[in-house]
């Protein structure tokens, strides 16, 4: 890393024992699925706080169309789950990672049945269970059809309320991790905050959870709210921790392309249900690339489109959902927004597009969420714990977010209870003085919102679904121009910090797609078109490091644990979508 971006510690110059002071036994930054499921397993072992960095019902859980993956079926078992997680993540995915989730998933999902979230089922009762890009067998469930991510965050965030040592506080910025000390590794006690009432407060904590989403609002065209900017994973870096496998953006390749509109998902559900991706020439394309056509994993069918247009000199290609029946019915929230501009899915086909969606890459935890700074936990999107490799599997997510949540919640009891020793040094539990003093800069001013919007352009030109390492040299150059100019200003408000931790988490993105050298999962180099057995290695870089680390992937043994029973009562049905 360049030290522009190393440089600073804290965004902001302050004196802790001059501000405000909230003292909690967790604290948790996110308020997704995650961080909510994280807050609820916490509160069964000390008083949480949970921060929201806007309204609580703005987050990638709530916008998400898709479903959740789980074992639901006595059909279905873990080994075949695990098996087409592990083949889309293309050889990065931890073993270890992959059998927590898969295995302990099937248990949380009927716990949120239990708590109230309404699912799909079919005219008989059953709990339908639909087919996905990636998917063996159709094991993916859903809400109102399209929106799951909606229903899913109601219920939680329902949960959570109910639970009175639980306090959710809206629209406020976590600007940064306190540690007790400044050099990297230090110990987390919790986060240095602002509010537009309240202004900057100290919440000190025993344990820290990171659950702050994605950064998919780096590129210019992406599926993202606009929340999220890798806040969590910028803030984490500048309090020593490191950062995982920063190459892996996921793009999905379905989202709606019309000039002037937000880049909206179309969910994988409909190509499960048996949409075709038709060229300019309306002939179906992904037949000839992959055996699952349409229902590939998504790097490959974000690349496909890709050099489609590129090949015909095109701005997208087309989704077919013309032979869908009931579609307004199955999907009622995509119909609605194809409605805004006049489409008729039972009529018109939709042009479509990929657009960055998922941050495979994170903040690097293990599989109790501990990160390698003690005190601090990352769950969810924020963090790279090693399931998803080198390309997330449909409808992965959710579920990941609810078991690295629940386990994270659970297991920082230790920091109140002792912390294990591999863990270096405990956190200490009283608060100390900590003071930031940053020098006022003499560099020139740069228009705030230029450097963002052209920072997210050159992200989608140059570190988008298909990369160079020319092309990767020159973005690096560029963000280390802007960075030189905005890195060291003292901003007082939500879009500047934003700016800053975009610019950072933009930079370690570009490095990692350079180093890695070979084509793999969702990184794709047109220049190293191949695998690189050598590099099937998770690179990690930390503030102050010259170049990236490399840990070897954890584990290989496959699962082999058979479900015997995982409907456990629930009756299920098969979506109607076939594999092509």
């Amino acid at each position: 890393m360049n030290h522009v971006f190393d440089e600073r510690r804290y965004l902001i110059p302050f004196r802790s024992t001059l501000l405000p002071q909230i003292f909690v036994d967790t604290l948790v930054i996110g308020a997704g699925v995650a961080g909510l499921r994280a807050a609820i397993a916490a509160s069964a072992h000390g008083e949480v706080i949970v921060l929201a960095k806007t309204e609580l019902k703005i987050s990638n859980t709530s916008w998400a169309q898709g479903g959740i993956a789980g074992v639901l079926d006595s059909k279905d078992t873990f080994d075949d789950h695990a098996r087409d997680t592990m083949t889309a993540g293309a050889g990065l995915c931890d073993a270890d990672a992959v059998r927590l989730v898969v295995e302990h998933g099937p248990k949380l999902l009927h716990e949120l049945i239990s708590w109230g979230m309404n699912l799909d089922h079919d005219k008989s009762g059953a709990l339908s269970l639909g087919l996905e890009g990636g998917h063996s067998r159709p094991r993916i469930i859903h809400s109102g059809g399209d929106a799951t991510g909606h229903e899913l965050a109601r219920c939680l965030l329902a949960k959570a309320k109910s639970i009175t040592n639980i306090r959710l506080f809206e629209k406020c910025f976590a600007l940064d991790l306190i540690t007790a000390g400044a050099t990297p590794g230090a110990p987390v006690m919790g986060a240095i905050t602002w509010h537009p009432k309240h202004g900057l407060q100290m919440i000190w904590s025993k344990a820290t959870i990171l659950a702050g989403g994605g950064a998919g609002v780096v590129f210019r065209e992406t599926t993202n709210p606009p929340s999220a900017t890798g806040d969590g994973m910028a803030l984490a870096y500048r309090a020593g921790a490191s950062l995982a496998d920063m190459a892996f953006m996921q793009f999905h390749p379905t989202t709606l392309y019309l000039p002037g509109a937000h880049r909206s998902l179309i969910s994988e559900a409909v190509r499960g249900e048996g949409a075709h991706l038709l060229d300019a020439s309306k002939r179906r394309f992904m037949v000839g690339v992959h055996p699952l056509a349409e229902l590939a994993p998504r790097d490959i069918v974000s690349q496909a489109i890709v050099r489609q247009i590129a090949a015909q000199g095109g701005r997208h290609v087309w989704l077919d959902c013309r032979h869908i029946p009931n579609f307004k019915d199955r999907f009622p929230s995509i119909a609605e927004e194809l409605s805004r501009f006049d489409l008729d899915p039972a009529t018109d086909l939709i042009p479509v597009h990929p657009a960055a969606h998922y941050m495979v890459g994170g903040v690097r935890a293990d599989l109790s969420g501990r990160t390698d700074v003690p005190g601090l936990y990352g769950v969810g999107e924020v963090a790279s714990n090693g399931l998803h490799g080198a390309n997330r599997l449909a409808s992965n997510s959710l579920l990941e977010g609810l078991v690295s949540g629940e386990v994270a919640g659970r297991m920082c009891e230790e920091m109140k209870t002792g912390a294990p020793e591999a863990w270096r040094t405990s956190v200490p539990h009283a608060p100390i003085p900590v003071v930031s003093d940053i020098r006022l800069s003499d560099h020139g001013e740069l228009d705030l919102a230029d450097v963002r919007s052209s920072l997210r352009s050159a992200m989608w030109r140059n570190v988008g679904v298909e990369r160079t390492g020319a092309k990767l040299r020159d973005v690096a150059d560029m963000l280390d121009f802007w960075g030189r100019y905005t890195l060291d200003k003292i901003f007082d408000e939500p879009m500047g910090w934003e700016t800053q931790n975009m610019l950072l988490v933009a930079a370690v993105m570009a490095r990692s797609a350079l180093w890695r050298e070979e084509s793999r999962g969702c990184h794709a180099r047109t220049d190293f078109p191949e695998q690189v057995e050598a590099l099937r290695v998770h690179d990690l870089w930390r503030r102050g490091e010259a170049g990236p680390r490399t840990i070897p992937v954890r584990g290989e043994a496959p699962l082999v644990a058979p479900v015997a029973d995982p409907s456990a009562g629930l009756p299920v049905s098969h979506g109607t979508g076939a594999r092509p």
